[in-house]
């Protein structure tokens, strides 16, 4: 009778340890699979990025980078005139805290002096406006200018509808440009 209870209680051990087992690796799987960061920690990944790109010493206002943020991955986007700014934000970026993995699609614009003689006219064209000299900052300006084989994008942000369209018509006055898209956004 003792070993039959023996042998029972045995296979009970044996039984309860593998269950427990098997709910062990289900719970660490799900964990695995359900990583997916706070809306805190995707909130602080998003500030530090954008700090760290406008901390870049060489941005200028022919420059234009932004970012998508998707859990613990960060796309980096724009356009930019040297290709060490491209590298330079890719490792700025890589370093904060809580990145994993880095998409750099940062498209380098190629060296032209025709592009970079109607980059100079058309930041006198938009900044020299009266209406639009306000945003003539001296660091950070949010007119950014992107001029490629003469085709200029304007991106960043204005205050009101008015000024943007002054922007676009500015821009598009400038002679040896060839079109103009104007993708300012105006601020609430």
């Amino acid at each position: 009778m003792f070993r039959k209870w023996l042998r029972n209680s045995r296979r009970v051990r044996r039984g309860a340890s593998v269950a427990m087992a098997a709910v062990l690796c289900l719970t660490l799987a799900k964990a695995q699979q359900g990583a997916q960061p706070s809306d805190k920690a995707v909130q602080r990944i998003t500030k530090e990025v954008r700090h760290e790109l406008l901390m870049l010493p060489y941005l200028d206002v022919f420059d234009y980078l932004a970012f998508k943020v998707d859990g613990y991955n960060v796309t980096l986007l724009g356009q930019v005139t040297k290709p060490t700014l491209k590298s330079d934000a890719e490792a700025v970026v890589k370093k904060i805290e809580g990145v994993e993995k880095v998409d750099n699609q940062i498209e380098v614009l190629p060296v032209s002096p025709m592009d970079d003689r109607l980059r100079q006219r058309l930041f006198r064209a938009i900044y020299g406006s009266p209406s639009l000299q306000r945003y003539d900052m001296p660091v950070i300006k949010p007119i950014r200018i992107i001029v490629n084989k003469g085709h200029v994008t304007l991106e960043g942000v204005v205050d009101n509808e008015a000024d943007k369209n002054v922007a676009n018509i500015r821009a598009n006055g400038v002679s040896g440009v060839f079109s103009v898209k104007n993708n300012l956004v105006v601020s609430k």
